[in-house]
């Protein structure tokens, strides 16, 4: 196994593109040529980490948070993340994460959250916008089933719980080949007309390349005529945080013991208890005191997320229960759902997780 071979495949499954602009996701470290035996994954990257991947021979790290956030303009080893780094490059040890677009994912970290409480009926919170591109393309009637088939094995035509949703229209081609071209239909150098279909569908911008690739191998025509369209549509597959319902409502403190129970959370902090019963829940992992408004606009009872200051406690007033579990607690299944992925595509691969508790915050 080459490391390439799992970051690439990583890179599309937890599409890079969906990071968010000030992210550092995907292999940051390491040959991708290297050949690699086993890997490791943790939530993040520490020194002692680092030694647990030496100590087993792991030559991948495969985490959440990633390690290189910020420019280096040095590497001295003055600090942890250089000394982490000149460990790597020293003992060959690849080191990839997915932070945001992991957070993204429709099935990524909240989702993980979400389904830790059982929650049902689960939905994005906040859907990405301006991911979505209408793809039209003119095919000959012939081939009409072959490439519509093809658009939907590359993953267009997905809406909501819908697959392989388009539309098409028959209508007339016209077009003229010139002297170095050999046209699927009539004559070089004449003028010919063509029945064809119109065929629309939607795609999410991650996936258009691949989409577009099979377009092309499975359209007859030198020359295929498409075009994309930016559509200011939510892309409801992916976004932040997510809301679901419990199975059966909770008090407050009911709620406030299970979810500290679910996520070990040793210091979960909340707003003013209402005396009002939980029973819509909006998660968001990490830092995500963001969604507050989208958490309430839902109808959610309570919203659950991480890092909240002082003052954005006040926010919730009545509104909403905000309660904070702390960030590597609200995260820290993010690395089931890597592990999940890994295995599925390469069962007998060596993946382990990190033995290693690498939260910096303790509690008295």
């Amino acid at each position: 196994m080459k490391v390439r071979d799992i970051s690439s495949y990583l890179d599309k499954a937890v599409p890079v593109s969906f990071q968010e602009s000030y992210d550092n996701c995907g292999l940051q470290v390491g040959d991708p040529e290297n050949d690699i035996n086993a890997a490791i994954i943790s939530l993040d990257v520490t020194e002692d980490v680092m030694d647990e991947a030496i100590a087993i021979g792991c030559g991948l790290i495969i985490t959440h948070h990633p390690l290189i956030f910020f420019p280096l303009k040095k590497l001295t080893g003055n600090t942890h993340i250089e000394r982490i780094l000149l460990k790597a490059v020293k003992n060959e040890i690849a080191i990839y994460s997915s932070h945001t677009n992991l957070d993204i994912l429709n099935a990524g970290v909240s989702r993980k959250m979400a389904d830790k409480l059982n929650l049902q009926n689960i939905k994005v919170l906040s859907p990405l916008k301006n991911r979505l591109y209408k793809l039209v393309i003119y095919i000959p009637e012939s081939h009409f089933e072959k490439v519509r088939e093809a658009i939907f094995e590359a993953g267009a035509g997905v809406i909501g719980n819908y697959d392989k949703c388009s539309f098409s229209q028959a209508g007339t081609g016209s077009f003229r080949g010139g002297e170095n071209t050999t046209p699927y239909a009539g004559e070089k150098g004449k003028f010919h007309l063509e029945k064809e279909i119109r065929f629309e569908t939607i795609m999410p911008s991650h996936l258009k390349d691949q989409v577009i690739m099979a377009l092309l191998a499975s359209h007859p025509y030198e020359e295929v005529a498409y075009d994309i369209y930016s559509l200011e549509n939510e892309y409801n597959a992916a976004g932040l945080g997510c809301v679901g319902e419990l199975p059966e409502p909770l008090g407050e403190k009911d709620f406030l013991f299970f979810l500290s129970d679910i996520f070990k959370a040793e210091g979960v902090r909340y707003s003013k208890l209402s005396g009002k019963k939980i029973k819509k829940v909006a998660l968001c992992g990490g830092a995500g005191i963001s969604l507050l408004g989208d958490s309430i606009k839902a109808g959610a009872d309570v919203f659950v997320t991480s890092d909240i200051k002082y003052h954005d406690f006040f926010n919730a007033g009545n509104r909403i229960l905000l309660v904070d579990t702390g960030h590597h607690e609200s995260e820290k299944y993010s690395t089931e759902i890597l592990y999940d992925l890994i295995i599925k595509k390469f069962p007998t691969f060596a993946i382990r997780f990190s033995e290693t508790n690498t939260n910096p915050i303790n509690y008295l």
